[in-house]
């Protein structure tokens, strides 16, 4: 017997292969909730359920007082990427090296930045944020001058508090702990749980800032095929912890960097019910879940955490600005004294103004408007890139299309080889994210991740080049 949660999915679904299939062509209606209703036999919450899900996938554009219309450039199932087939086995990692080189092209400024996955500084609420920045400096400078507690200001962490109910979670402001950014969340998440040598097992493909981060605690990973709408194969995963001892599972739980998933809500619990099974953690990275393509944000895993197992990882650096390096950890009652101790002996606290400042933007209203600006932006841009990747790339060229995030997911032709058409992309003064990155073992070589911020009509005549480049490389293996 289906439940509503994947009743709804069942929906999504159907009418999914309808759109890919044609019988729905972009800009059409698609049926009333009502009409869809008394068709399929299903509830009008069932039927609602599934288009606010095709609408946070691109597929569906909701229009007041009209309905529900098919997305211009909603993608066929044939031109995005399936399921990753990643090493069956626990690895160690070392992408060191080459991150570090595309890092430092990535700082390059004569280069024109196609890969890296960070905001446009002119879409970011910088004016508010250096507003509040002056005027904390001059209310509370003296006060905000110390060291500060372990836990961060407690301005910042009552607002993340407050927060996290529009997220579905109730949380103590006692139990945020304020970072240096995500990576140092997580970074103390995988200390608090794991041992040198242990196995964490994580999506694949994943950020390699994650995977340098493993790499330098001296643990392995075991990939875990990922799909790109869906998320973690729950499959997969169980199958892997009953062959091979893991420590602790990593996720980026919503809209996944490089690949944009999302996993559903029934998903995201049967997870929690499969660690539970086996008393694993749970280290989950949000740092993305603020930026959905609609009004609704989906809820983190932590939202079902009914046992203390999942640590929350998040910040504000995609949603507000990376140089602000404001992040936090909610760790649970069960992780909260190691984290707080993991915390302190690592630098003690975080900078107390530019806590002060992010918490003064979330209690301003500034942050929630600023947001209801940058999620169709974002849905805009990565629809128009996706669109442009699909016409100008070579015949064969699959691309995502994320419901949130700002990332796209490329799968070249086999014969194209990412690392070469990143040295040609410098030559040409761009650059991208080739896929060799995003996995601990050489899986993703015909793979790139695109960032869509920058959007503009030259990064359109810039991703025309980089398809004419692609193809060049394509025809010299042929």
């Amino acid at each position: 017997m289906q439940t509503s949660a994947t009743l709804y999915q069942d929906v999504a679904q159907r009418l999914g292969t309808l759109i890919a299939r044609g019988t729905f062509k972009p800009g059409e209606r698609v049926p009333s909730v009502r009409a869809l209703s008394q068709q399929w036999s299903v509830s009008i919450t069932t039927v609602l359920d599934a288009y606010r899900l095709l609408e946070r996938e691109g597929r569906l554009a909701a229009r007041p007082q009209s309905g529900y219309y098919v997305q211009a450039g909603a993608a066929p199932n044939s031109d995005c990427p399936g399921l990753s087939k990643p090493a069956k086995g626990p690895s160690e990692v070392s992408v060191s090296e080459l991150a570090m080189m595309v890092l430092r092209d990535a700082r390059n400024p004569a280069l024109l930045q196609l890969g890296a996955a960070i905001p446009n500084p002119a879409l970011m609420p910088l004016t508010a944020l250096n507003r509040h920045v002056a005027q904390v400096a001059r209310r509370e400078g003296a006060a905000l001058a110390g060291y500060g507690g372990v836990l961060g200001y407690e301005g910042l962490r009552i607002q993340i508090a407050r927060r996290a109910l529009t997220a579905g979670l109730a949380v103590d402001p006692g139990s945020v702990i304020a970072t240096g950014g995500c990576m140092e969340a997580m970074t103390l998440a995988l200390r608090a749980t794991c041992r040198p040598g242990d196995t964490v097992a994580i999506e694949s493909p994943i950020y390699y800032g994650i995977l340098q981060g493993i790499e330098a605690l001296g643990l392995k990973v075991l990939e875990i095929p990922t799909h790109p709408r869906d998320g973690l194969s729950l499959e997969h995963l169980e199958r892997a912890i009953e062959q091979h001892a893991v420590r602790a599972c990593l996720v980026i739980g919503c809209y996944n960097n490089p690949l944009g998933s999302c996993a559903p809500e029934a998903a995201k619990r049967e997870l929690l019910a499969l660690l539970a099974r086996h008393d694993l953690p749970l280290i989950e990275d949000d740092i993305y879940g603020e930026l959905s393509h609609d009004s609704q944000r989906p809820p983190p895993y932590k939202a079902f955490d009914r046992d203390e197992r999942v640590l929350l990882c998040g910040s504000f650096s995609k949603s507000i600005t990376p140089g602000i390096r404001v992040g936090y950890i909610i760790p649970g009652q069960r992780w909260q004294r190691p984290v707080e101790h993991l915390k302190f002996t690592t630098n003690i606290a975080c900078a107390g103004i530019p806590q002060a400042a992010v918490a003064e933007l979330l209690a301003s209203g500034g942050f929630d408007r600023h947001l209801r600006r940058l999620r169709p932006l974002y849905a805009k841009f990565i629809t128009e890139m996706a669109d442009s990747v699909l016409k100008q790339f070579p015949v064969g060229t699959r691309c995502t299309r994320p419901s949130g995030g700002h990332v796209l997911w490329i799968e070249l032709p086999k014969q194209i080889d990412a690392l070469k058409l990143y040295e040609l992309a410098v030559q040409a003064r761009m650059t991208i994210a080739p896929g060799h990155l995003f996995s601990a073992t050489p899986r993703y070589r015909n793979f790139i991740r695109l960032n869509a911020p920058f959007w503009s009509p030259e990064t359109a005549r810039a991703i025309g080049r980089l398809g004419d480049l692609a193809a060049h490389l394509a025809k010299a293996k042929s």
